[in-house]
């Protein structure tokens, strides 16, 4: 009876423990900030206007878990050829963690081991990807560093492709956000991050492996568009996350983060109330004409061929234009050509330009013919 009890009551505290997030400090964003934020470290980031709109610890090193894999993906993109075959290696079978069970000499392309690299985390991809691409682990985890160190992630190191614990292997929430924006411009990595579903090809049948994103965000968040969870005991739970709303981009990580769903959306909620989009000029609404010298004709249309749109802050203050022309031209012009440009400022720190294209040619003036001159082309000399 006593055993009975005490079973009863373990289960009991196991349950009030799994829901202890659901009952502590309720994550909240207000103007002023955001507080409650489970995370030992994070850092909210707007890439278009380089602002690091909110953060905490978040240049403290700490490990990422299977966020790792954000590097191993677009370093795979950058160095091999998607529709590449891979036969698996047998150092890819049964690897720890997080896995898709490949099979010791299945082939699958470099895409679709992409997609369970980043959909399912699986530690197999990273690894049968690594050892293809770099021809190692240890040569692959040098590619990644040597990226790091391109992307000036001066507080990251990795020692492996999938983010098991290593001593060696560690991040921060700043250089994972930036990280993140760096990647999220490559399309094809762009486009896995934000699938919530696909299949890839089953060893040995005719069957599909369904690969399930295990972002949440893709199906709770409105405009969410991925971007990688992690996890290990010494790590904690581990989030990236985007979101896009009206133009506007938001990148949120936080590591060490027992209740991340929540702090995400609190965060992004946050982001998205700090930015807007302001278009600063239409197709064709800066035009000038310019006096011209030496040409056809006495004047140049110049105009901007595109429209520009950028991302502020929502108390953004006055927006000035600075036009940049000369004050006449010389032909000859060609059409298309570019003569000047406008260029936008807000608070005195320059947002945004678009050059000013001549509309139409302008020729060189033609020399009337001398008097011999048109007796040679009378007679055809």
């Amino acid at each position: 009876m006593r055993h009975f009890l005490l079973r009863r009551l373990s289960l009991f505290l196991s349950a009030i423990l799994c829901l202890c997030p659901l009952f502590g400090l309720t994550v909240s964003a207000s103007p002023d900030g955001i507080t409650g934020v489970s995370a030992q470290s994070a850092y909210l980031y707007q890439p278009d206007t380089d602002t690091a709109v909110w953060e905490q610890n978040a240049h403290v090193r700490m490990p990422m878990a299977s966020t790792t894999k954000i590097m191993t993906a677009i370093v795979t993109l950058e160095n091999a050829d998607p529709d590449m075959t891979v036969r698996i290696p047998a150092e890819a079978v049964g690897v720890e963690g997080s896995s898709i069970y490949l099979h010791e000499g299945e082939e699958l392309t470099v895409d679709q081991l992409l997609s369970a690299l980043l959909m399912e985390s699986a530690n197999d991809a990273a690894t049968a990807l690594a050892i293809a691409v770099g021809g190692s682990i240890d040569g692959f985890a040098a590619m990644m560093n040597r990226k790091a160190e391109e992307l000036g992630l001066s507080d990251t190191h990795f020692s492996n492709p999938h983010g098991l614990d290593d001593p060696t292997h560690y991040t921060t929430a700043a250089d994972l956000a930036h990280l993140a924006a760096y990647c999220l411009s490559n399309p094809r990595f762009h486009a896995i991050v934000s699938t919530y579903r696909t299949t890839i090809p089953l060893c040995g049948s005719q069957g599909t492996r369904v690969l399930i994103n295990h972002n949440r965000l893709l199906k709770q968040y409105d405009g969410a568009v991925g971007v990688k969870t992690g996890f290990t005991k010494h790590s904690g739970r581990c989030l990236v996350s985007a979101a896009e709303r009206d133009g506007v981009q938001l990148i949120a990580v936080t590591l060490n983060a027992p209740d991340d769903w929540r702090d995400h959306t609190a965060m992004l909620d946050y982001g998205f109330s700090r930015f807007t989009t302001v278009l600063l000029t239409e197709r064709g609404q800066e035009t000038f004409v310019l006096p011209a010298v030496g040409g056809d004709s006495d004047s140049l249309t110049v105009r901007n061929d595109e429209p520009l749109l950028v991302v502020l802050p929502a108390n953004h203050g006055e927006i000035r234009t600075q036009i940049q022309l000369p004050r006449f031209v010389y032909a000859p012009v060609a059409a298309g050509e570019k003569v000047g440009e406008a260029v936008y400022f807000c608070n005195g720190r320059q947002i945004g330009s678009v050059p000013l294209y001549a509309c139409h040619a302008l020729e060189a003036e033609k020399k009337p013919l001398t008097f011999r001159e048109r007796i040679l082309h009378f007679f055809g000399h």
